[in-house]
């Protein structure tokens, strides 16, 4: 039977000891590479190495057990290094934990309030974007380790770590230079002559045995720089959260959640491309709010879905989230036996395993399909990725985000399509067409308007517009065809209304075929009241019948305009039928109009 509860929700059904060995298998290969990683996102941070190794331990089983995807792979991520990196320098390591803590519940309670469908609102341009801007940070951020430079100092913004790059250029060292091609000739050889083996731990061991080997104490190590790494966890310690604090780390912490909630439901989606499988959205924000709340607890940075880790594990054989809990069992089972020797790891390692993360997430194939399109996704993508790099990720996003809702109503605006009709004699169905509207043959008395597109703020003075300057005569009825009109907000009802005012002085307003959603609207606000419900039609032909019951018969007599084929009794003028031996086409009567 299907389990229902908090750890089980269908996950596990038909599970066998079967299922068990290929989890446990793809559980210990990430877990594997999850080690270096861990290690590398901690530093390129601005913290110590063990914070990633107790993040990896501590929210990936909790990610995997409590979260909403079945493959999700939980633990620090690269996206999250500029962000940390920032908080740490402005706030401090003890302030980026409670802004970690308090991002959790953030979390939490996104996915508590239904929020994780939100994320398909993220236009792509933006979110490439700003992960094209963070792997450029990343990789250029690498540099000082991969020269071996020393003195160096970080600071928050690019330019300012480009330039202590150049300043201490002086200072490069031939042995980290010679460490660190070790490394990257591993990690992109690996997968080719080996391809199940991970790149990044055997580049690591391979870099350090030869550093260690050839030219030992003459490259900085993660020892040398940062101390040793404890065998263990850290004890359990709450951190000194004040009201003070939390006003103060407001900014920091939602920033942390709502990239945490981009990363990890992004991620999700591609596990569940990959796997066939489909991931609950707010079960995910709740899982990684309770791994953020938690993890901080014992020195742990704050965590999200890593897409290259979920994807090495579906690739693995994982059947279950039993394979994410195994792997952060194996990086503490590492942690406990062989902690001294990481601390051996030179810094020259580290970098080019970064800088390899930094080329894979850089997206730099669709980032260019993008930019060749030259349309508006273009623009949305240079300026969300240059203000990433150059700025922030916050004002990057925040930019990115504005430029496509304008670009949005922009095209939303110029979708709506307002056009003066007449039935079609031509048509077997007589449908109405704008093609047939000229200056001979245009009924005086009626003046028939489809409306096309959405009408809302953005379009309804247009609409409110093209009206008013294409009807010059003040024809007795005005009849607007609604029934390709999805969507009316207040603002397109209000300019409605004015139309309907204006015409009720002499004239009346005929609606057809208009649907649910703007009809409820038009019954709350009254207007449908105003306009009378004898004056809604489910027809456009229905609508043409009622108005031709209500003309000014005397203003018809004479008239040559001849719309409908009752004008030619109305108007006492006669229709031609033959024009050099063929049929002249004929004006349909309102009952043979369709909608």
């Amino acid at each position: 039977m299907r389990r229902q509860g908090l750890f089980f929700t269908g996950r596990y059904e038909n599970y066998s000891l079967q299922s068990f060995r290929k989890d446990l298998i793809s559980g210990v290969v990430v877990g594997v590479i999850a080690i270096p990683l861990g290690m590398a996102f901690a530093i390129a941070s601005g913290v110590k190495p063990e914070y990633g190794i107790y993040t990896t331990i501590i929210a990936g089983i909790l990610i995997s057990l409590l979260g909403g995807s079945k493959f999700q792979i939980g633990g620090p991520t690269g996206a999250f290094i500029p962000i940390l990196f920032g908080i740490v320098s402005v706030y401090g390591f003890e302030n980026l934990l409670i802004a970690g803590f308090m991002a959790g519940i953030m979390l939490f309670l996104m996915g508590a309030l239904k929020l994780g469908s939100l994320i398909k609102f993220i236009p792509k341009p933006v979110t490439i974007g700003f992960t094209a801007g963070i792997a450029v940070i990343i990789f250029t951020g690498q540099l000082a380790n991969f020269l071996g430079l020393t003195g160096v100092e970080k600071h928050e913004y690019f330019f300012s770590n480009i330039k202590e790059i150049f300043i201490r250029i002086d200072t490069i060292n031939l042995y980290s230079i010679v460490t660190a091609v070790i490394c990257l000739g591993t990690v992109l050889l690996t997968p080719k002559l080996f391809p199940k083996i991970p790149g990044p731990l055997i580049g690591l061991i391979v870099s350090t045995l030869a550093a260690t080997l050839f030219f030992p104490g003459q490259v900085a190590t993660i020892g040398s720089t940062y101390g040793e790494i404890p065998k263990s966890l850290p004890e359990f310690q709450i951190p000194e959260i004040t009201l003070e604090k939390i006003q103060y780390l407001l900014k920091p912490a939602f920033i942390i959640a709502i990239l945490g909630a981009i990363e990890s439901l992004l991620s999700a989606v591609v596990a569940d491309g990959m796997s066939g499988t489909r991931h609950n959205s707010n079960r995910e924000l709740m899982g990684q709010g309770i791994a953020n709340m938690i993890t901080p607890f014992f020195g742990g940075i704050p965590a999200t879905g890593a897409l290259a880790r979920t994807a090495t594990n579906i690739k693995s054989g994982a059947v279950s989230p039993l394979s994410g809990i195994i792997h952060g069992f194996v990086v503490l089972l590492v942690l406990v036996l062989f902690a001294p020797f990481a601390s051996k790891i030179p810094l020259a390692s580290m970098a080019p395993i970064l800088m390899v993360v930094a080329w894979n997430m850089s997206e730099r194939h669709v980032f260019s399909h993008i930019l060749k399109t030259k349309t508006q996704d273009s623009l949305i993508l240079l300026v969300t990725f240059l203000l990433t790099v150059f700025v922030n990720l916050t004002v990057a996003v925040q930019a990115g985000l504005v430029l496509a809702v304008i670009a949005f109503l922009k095209q939303m605006s110029e979708a709506l399509v307002t056009s003066k009709v007449l039935p079609d004699p031509n048509h077997k169905h007589h449908r109405v067409d704008s093609q047939v509207v000229t200056n001979s043959h245009d009924c005086p008395q009626i003046s028939i308007f489809s409306v096309e597109g959405p009408l809302f703020f953005g379009a309804a003075q247009t609409f409110e517009q093209t009206l008013l300057n294409t009807i010059n005569l003040r024809p007795k009825v005005l009849l607007l065809r609604l029934g390709r009109v999805p969507y009316m907000d207040t603002t397109g009802e209000a300019h409605l209304a004015s139309i309907v005012n204006d015409f009720s002085k002499h004239g009346v307003v005929l609606i057809s075929g208009i649907r649910p959603e703007p009809k409820e609207l038009l019954i709350k606000t009254g207007l449908y009241d105003v306009i009378g419900e004898k004056h809604f039609f489910e027809h456009t032909g229905d609508a043409i019948e009622y108005a031709m019951a209500h003309l000014d018969r005397n203003a018809c007599i004479g008239c040559r305009h001849l719309a409908f084929r009752e004008c030619s009794s109305l108007s006492g003028i006669k229709e031609p039928s033959r024009a050099k031996g063929k049929s002249l086409p004929v004006s349909p009567t309102s009952r043979e109009v369709t909608s």
